[in-house]
């Protein structure tokens, strides 16, 4: 018998019920992957208020790398709510904050003196990651990159590249922020070796700094390690160092948005640390909580110091809950060897996507690091024209099979996996048979249409 278990039409009747709710009570704007509403969910499964079971393969977009409602987290919280639950750092403090900044700045790469801030969500993170870059640097210009995702905030929706949904007619945006072109291997110009495109794009970074900002009015460059609302894209190690050393050369700060892509994800704590660089700050969230909304900078001692009492903070920053949260999923990834564990199931997944590869022609592209993976769906390989149809397509077949799946891409043609890390190796195998049966379902169903 399966993890995965469709009892019903989706959505189910229970679920019907609470979308025409919705309807009526919330904006049109708050998107949902799928018409269902959960009932309960532990480890990598969601059962819905109808009583279906799903395997999840979306993770609440890349925040239960632990896994739902792992028992550690839970006792946690317990333990906080029985003693108290917010008090407002700024106003009385608790330990449980100091112990998760010490333990942050333990783990992060270097080995400078650190310092750590906490905030509420991903887009907070940036946007103080900004302020202490600006603050520090006395300039004010900030490069992030195109494809890249950093929050839905006036500042981070600038710094996004994404125009549909995140930006239109949302104007006009903050200034002084500046986009650098990112390494798309999948669509690099025909001819180029990877090793001559990434020397490419490395060189188009510098010209960047002449055609577009003076370097010496930039406060820092941020850069998601591997792209995750982009698409998962991975750049090459000379890319990333390229553009660090461009930074230091300039005295630019570098920021390393590991949002997504934290926390045991890619195999490491911070995916940076494939590329053999050391950021100069660091912003987390997501699954640094487990569910519970936290986020953190991770800075330089001196340049985290640079601002003075008051000038950073806020009423739910760093909440117990979330600290406590947060302390537990650190103890998760060391005992249950998660970083290891990510490692196993990305070589499981990628094998299955070559297998895929060599079935299907609309998967164009497979790509990941660690548990990170992604596949890019197109019209056909030879143009390798996305398509978003055949990509909604896929995920509404595995929804109906029991399997919850995300996409992602600047094109909308990217199918993105991020199961939580503690998922079985049963579960795993389940998900990408049903991943398999979605595909071919879809591709039958086009080449009926098209003969």
């Amino acid at each position: 018998m399966g993890y995965a278990s469709i009892k019903t039409s989706l959505p189910g009747n229970r679920s019907r019920e609470l979308l025409e709710r919705r309807q009526q009570a919330v904006p049109k704007g708050v998107s949902f992957g799928a018409p269902l509403f959960a009932q309960s969910a532990e480890g990598a499964l969601i059962q819905d208020v109808d009583g279906n079971t799903f395997i999840d393969f979306v993770g609440a977009i890349g925040t239960i790398n632990v896994g739902h409602c792992h028992p550690k987290v839970k006792q946690a919280l317990h333990e906080q709510i029985d003693q108290f639950i917010h008090t407002g750092f700024n106003i009385m403090m608790y330990e449980a904050y100091i112990e998760l900044a010490e333990r942050l700045a333990r783990i992060a790469p270097g080995n400078h003196d650190k310092k750590v801030l906490f905030q509420n969500s991903g887009a907070e993170a940036v946007e103080n990651a900004v302020k202490i870059a600006r603050k520090y640097t006395k300039r004010q210009g900030i490069v992030s990159f195109s494809k890249g995702f950093h929050g839905r905030t006036l500042l981070t929706m600038t710094m996004t590249s994404k125009v549909k949904p995140y930006k239109y007619e949302f104007g006009p945006f903050a200034p002084e922020i500046y986009k650098a072109p990112y390494p798309y291997h999948f669509r690099r110009p025909q001819g180029l070796t990877i090793d001559q495109y990434e020397e490419y794009m490395v060189e188009e970074f510098r010209n960047f700094l002449i055609t577009e900002v003076a370097p010496e009015t930039i406060a820092a460059v941020v850069m998601e390690p591997v792209q995750g609302e982009g698409g998962f894209i991975i750049p090459g190690k000379r890319f990333v160092q390229g553009v660090y050393e461009a930074c230091k050369e300039y005295g630019i700060l570098f920021i390393a948005d590991e949002i997504q892509t934290g926390f045991a994800r890619t195999g490491r704590y911070f995916a940076i640390d494939h590329f053999d660089v050391v950021p100069d700050i660091i912003t987390v969230s997501k699954s640094m909580g487990a569910g519970v909304p936290i986020s953190g900078v991770i800075g330089r001692k001196e340049m985290m110091d640079q601002s003075d009492p008051g000038e950073l903070g806020g009423t739910y920053s760093g909440s117990p809950l979330g600290c406590r949260a947060a302390l537990a999923v650190l103890d998760i990834i060391e005992e249950e060897q998660l970083n290891e564990k990510a490692q196993k199931i990305g070589f499981r997944v990628i094998e299955k996507f070559e297998q895929l590869y060599d079935k299907y022609e609309c998967i164009g592209d497979i790509r990941g690091l660690g548990a990170m993976c992604a596949m890019e769906i197109v019209e056909d390989r030879l143009t390798k024209t996305p398509s978003k149809k055949l990509t909604n397509e896929i995920i509404q077949e595995a929804n109906k099979r029991g399997l919850l799946l995300l996409s992602a891409g600047v094109y909308g043609n990217v199918i993105r996996l991020l199961m939580p890390i503690i998922i079985t190796d049963e579960q795993l195998d389940e998900g990408l048979k049903i991943l398999e049966q979605s595909i071919e379902t879809v591709e039958q169903r086009r080449h009926i249409f098209t003969n």
